[in-house]
């Protein structure tokens, strides 16, 4: 078993850790953070219980993949989370998807690419894209045990 012990010091900046050593390498890194919403939608020329207006709590998870700037950051949690809270929440939360999204069937397999659309938009926006930074993988779920995927490789090859 470790035993606990209290820091006889807290580290301080260019005392105890220069500047050039937060940047520890040089590789490419991925993020991910998990954001849930609450929408209704229903299916069209579909026959199953989703063809009635029903609704979910969604759970979107992002991962985003960058390189490190000069503190060892590649997005920031929060940026990530204001890209989230402005480009899909704002429109989807609390909102009927057949009336909000562009027309489509709003499958969570439509959904995802739509999603996948805003957020790189963003990332060109905010300039994140020109430091190499790009979405990895979305991950939409419908419920707990359902869900769509989409991966970078996906988007750029078709």
């Amino acid at each position: 078993m470790m035993d606990f012990q209290i820091p006889k010091k807290v580290e301080r900046i260019d005392e105890d850790i220069q500047r050039h050593e937060l940047k520890y390498h040089h590789k490419r890194v991925a993020v991910t953070k998990e954001f849930t919403f609450d929408a209704a939608h229903h299916l069209h020329c579909y026959e199953g219980k989703c063809k009635s207006l029903h609704g979910h709590t969604y759970k979107l998870i992002i991962t985003i993949s960058g390189y490190v700037n000069d503190i060892g950051i590649t997005v920031d949690f929060g940026d990530i989370k204001t890209m989230f809270k402005e480009e899909i929440d704002s429109k989807l939360d609390h909102r009927y998807l057949n009336e909000v999204l562009p027309n489509m069937n709003t499958t969570a397999e439509n959904m995802i690419v739509w999603i996948w659309e805003q957020l790189d938009r963003r990332l060109q926006a905010d300039e994140y894209k020109k430091l190499g930074t790009r979405i990895e993988e979305l991950k939409l779920y419908e419920t707990p045990t359902s869900y769509a995927t989409l991966k970078r490789e996906w988007m750029e090859n078709e």
